[in-house]
C-alpha cells in the first residue's frame, strides 16, 4: 500500500512537504505539487481519512443514522445525502441503528468515537432519553423526523398532513369511495401520527364515517402490510380502498390481494405514500403520495454543511423545513365521479 513516505522518497521532498501538498497548502509550489501528486496517482495513493481527521482535529466524514438501510425508502434517502455532501468533499458514513436495537446506545456508541464533523439523524420521533444525548454532544448534527414542532432543533420533514389529507380527499371527491380503510404506522411514530390524523381529518370534514375496524396498526414493512391487507380483505363488509400509510405497506396489499384472488382496482383499491422507485412499476402501477425523499435528504444535508462550515452556534434560532409533497395518481384507483 503507498504511503506519504513512499511519495516522498520518489519526489525526494520531506514527509511535511508531501503532507502539505496533499492538502493543498499554498506554501508549496505549483510544480512540487503538480509532482507530489502526479507521484501520488501513479502509486494508487489512498489517504488515511482518519488519520487526517485526527491530526487536523477536524472530520469530513458526515454520519447518517436510519433505522434499516434495506428499505428503497432508505436508499433514496441516502442517494440525496450523498449527492450533496460529495460535492462539498466530505464521505457520507451510513449507519443503521436497527430495528431491533435502541436509537440511543446506536447514537452515544457513534458520537464516542470522535470520528464524525457532523450528523444526520432520522429519528421516529424525539424522545425524552434522545434530548439528553443530543444536549450533549459537541457536534452539527440535523433531525429528519416528523416532530419538528416540539423541538430546538434543526428538523427537517415532508409535509405528512398536507399529503395525507389530499390524498384521502381524492379518494373521497374524485372517485367517490366512502367505504376508506387505513393501515397506520407504528404507534411511535411522528410521522405514522400525523398521517392517521389527517386521514379522519379529511373524512370528518367529507362526512365520511369511519368504521372502527377499518383503522389497523402497521409498521411500515411489506409484511405488516400484508398482514394488514389480509385481514381487512377478509371482512365480509370489507373496504373499497385501502390507504396504507406508506408505499412498502401497500406493496404488501398488493400480495394480500393476490392472495386472495382480488382484482386492483376492480374488487379493491390501494394507494400508499412516498412514491418509492418501484411503485410505478407495480401491475397496476401504485396511486401514492409522493414524498420527494431524495430531496429530503438533500436539504438535511445542506443544512448540516451550511452548520458546519458557518460554525453555527447550538443556540440559534433552529430551523424547520418542510418539503411539500404531491398526488401522484396511477391506476391502482378508480374514477368513479
Amino acid at each position: 500500500m503507498a504511503t506519504i513516505r513512499k511519495i516522498a522518497e520518489k519526489a525526494k521532498v520531506s514527509i511535511a512537504t508531501v503532507s502539505r501538498a496533499l492538502n493543498d497548502d499554498p506554501k508549496v509550489t505549483e510544480e512540487t505539487k503538480k509532482l507530489i501528486l502526479q507521484i501520488a496517482n501513479e502509486l494508487n495513493y489512498k489517504p488515511n481519512i482518519v488519520a487526517r481527521n485526527f491530526a487536523k482535529k477536524t472530520s469530513n466524514i458526515i454520519g447518517l443514522i436510519l433505522p434499516d438501510i434495506t428499505d428503497e425508502f432508505f436508499s433514496e434517502l441516502i442517494k440525496g445525502v450523498d449527492e450533496v455532501t460529495y460535492q462539498h468533499n466530505y464521505f457520507t458514513m451510513v449507519i443503521s441503528s436497527h430495528r431491533y436495537l435502541q436509537l440511543e446506545n446506536t447514537l452515544s456508541s457513534v458520537l464516542r468515537n470522535g470520528l464524525l464533523g457532523g450528523l444526520i439523524l432520522l429519528v421516529p420521533n424525539i424522545s425524552i432519553s434522545l434530548k439528553n444525548i443530543l444536549s450533549q454532544t459537541k457536534i452539527p448534527f440535523v433531525l429528519i423526523s416528523g416532530g419538528m414542532s416540539s423541538t430546538n432543533y434543526d428538523v427537517v420533514s415532508v409535509d405528512n398532513y398536507q399529503g395525507a389529507y389530499d390524498m384521502t380527499n381524492y379518494l373521497i371527491k374524485k372517485c367517490g369511495y366512502t367505504k376508506i380503510a387505513h393501515i397506520t404506522g407504528p404507534t411511535d411514530n411522528d410521522d405514522a401520527k400525523i398521517r392517521v390524523k389527517a386521514f379522519k381529518d379529511a373524512c370528518l370534514e367529507n362526512t365520511i364515517s369511519i368504521q372502527k375496524n377499518f383503522i389497523v396498526k402497521g409498521d411500515f414493512t411489506r409484511e405488516s402490510g400484508l398482514k394488514s391487507g389480509m385481514e381487512l380483505m377478509s371482512m365480509k363488509n370489507k373496504p373499497e380502498v385501502i390507504f396504507a400509510a406508506n408505499d412498502m405497506m401497500a406493496l404488501g396489499c398488493y400480495d394480500a390481494a393476490f392472495k386472495k384472488g382480488l382484482n386492483i382496482p376492480d374488487d379493491i383499491a390501494i394507494v400508499g405514500f412516498d412514491d418509492i422507485f418501484v411503485s410505478q412499476y407495480l401491475n397496476p402501477p401504485l396511486t401514492t403520495v409522493k414524498a420527494q425523499i431524495e430531496d429530503e435528504g438533500k436539504k438535511a444535508a445542506e443544512l448540516l454543511i451550511e452548520k458546519i462550515k458557518s460554525k453555527i452556534s447550538v443556540n440559534n434560532k433552529p430551523k424547520k423545513i418542510k418539503i411539500a409533497t404531491e398526488l401522484v395518481i396511477r391506476n391502482s384507483t378508480k374514477n368513479i365521479k
